[in-house]
């Protein structure tokens, strides 16, 4: 069983074959897949699936606190599995990259930052948008 399938089981959804297959290639995802990439995929292991099951599957899984809706800036909304680990994400805007990092300089200064506002930091999001220094050079 896949991450995601254990997730699922464990929050008591009911798992169809369609859903596991959803959940396998969301597992798999090592990129930060919109839902037509979904289906794309999906659809390769099991043609009967369709846009629409897709879409509700991955609606039902980000309602449930399984997967995490991103927003990149190319008007498109990734998914990725929730993680125990925090990270942030840097775009490269000429390829389209995600590249995953954590940055513990940058969590600090974070939280310095809410507290000196007067606030305790419980969550944040940090998207870095980039192109290549070559690219600059």
């Amino acid at each position: 069983m896949s991450r995601i399938e254990r997730l699922c089981v464990k929050k008591g959804m009911r798992m169809t074959g369609q859903r596991r297959t959803i959940a396998r290639v969301l597992s798999e995802a090592h990129d930060h897949p919109d839902v037509e990439e979904v289906y794309r995929r999906a659809s390769a292991a099991d043609p009967h699936i369709s846009i629409s099951t897709v879409y509700r599957t991955v609606k039902l899984f980000e309602d449930g606190g399984i997967l995490q809706k991103r927003d990149f800036g190319d008007g498109r909304s990734r998914y990725e599995a929730v993680s125990d680990h925090h990270h942030d994400h840097l775009i490269d805007l000429r390829s389209g990259e995600v590249i995953e990092f954590r940055n513990e300089d940058i969590e600090k200064l974070q939280r310095i930052v809410a507290r000196e506002l007067g606030y305790r930091l419980v969550d944040h999001r940090l998207e870095l948008f980039g192109v290549p220094l070559q690219e600059d050079e």
